[in-house]
């Protein structure tokens, strides 16, 4: 059974970008869990516009880790990865909507110790031509679907140390107006 954090607080102190993983497989429950989390997220008038396609095949995780210029390479040596989309002809949201759901998922994956990174594609490139494009084609992906990002997911090679508030973050904070 995993490990589960014991407060919100210790969640998202913990949580951070992973893209070195141990080569284990996530086990079935803490996939549901994780995908539970990500279909739980809310939506703009509870549309649900988001939609997700798991992959978990090494071979289109390596074509994956090269679907934009970089930052994805992390794709390749993941368990499984979760392609975001948002339905376009739902709303013109589905952006929020589904960042809202990839966070979730994210989080979710944080409390079972399990590892994750994101993927931005949308607004992205791969050479000259957009990075949505690319795994649009190799997903068969319809047309009006938009790709958010992939988050990969997998076993950390070592635990994450807790972020330290930083008090100059509050400079970040204005009251009442800028």
């Amino acid at each position: 059974m995993s490990n589960f954090k014991s407060n919100f607080k210790s969640l998202i102190n913990s949580r951070r970008s992973t893209r070195k993983f141990v080569d284990k497989p996530i086990d079935d429950r803490d996939f549901e869990l994780i995908m539970k989390a990500g279909l739980l997220a809310p939506t703009s008038k509870n549309c649900k516009s988001w939609e997700f396609v798991v992959v978990i095949d090494k071979k289109m995780l390596q074509q994956l880790s090269v679907c934009k210029n970089s930052g994805s390479s992390f794709l390749a040596e993941c368990a499984l990865a979760i392609v975001v989309l948002g339905n376009t002809t739902i709303t013109d949201i589905w952006v929020e909507d589904a960042a809202i759901a990839a966070t979730y998922m994210q989080l979710q994956a944080e409390d079972l110790d399990i590892g994750s990174c994101w993927c931005h594609i949308r607004n992205r490139m791969r050479g000259e031509a957009p990075a949505e494009q690319s795994v649009r084609d190799l997903l068969e992906i319809p047309d009006h679907f938009g790709v958010l990002c992939i988050i990969g997911f997998g076993h950390k090679i070592e635990p994450n140390e807790p972020k330290e508030f930083l008090q100059q973050q509050w400079g970040k904070v204005r009251f009442g107006r800028f």
